[in-house]
């Protein structure tokens, strides 16, 4: 349970800092993980 609370600890600080709203948060979580794995895909299989 220590860790969930420290998580959303984590996020509430990223948030603020960023000056997301939840919304907008959403929408940068979705497209790092789209570049995340454009990344990824790119390394393992354009080698």
């Amino acid at each position: 349970m220590q860790l969930i609370e420290q998580h959303k600890k984590f996020i509430a600080w990223y948030q603020e800092k960023l000056g997301l709203s939840d919304y907008g948060l959403l929408w940068f979580v979705f497209f790092k993980g789209v570049v995340l794995t454009l990344i990824i895909e790119r390394l393992l299989f354009h080698s």
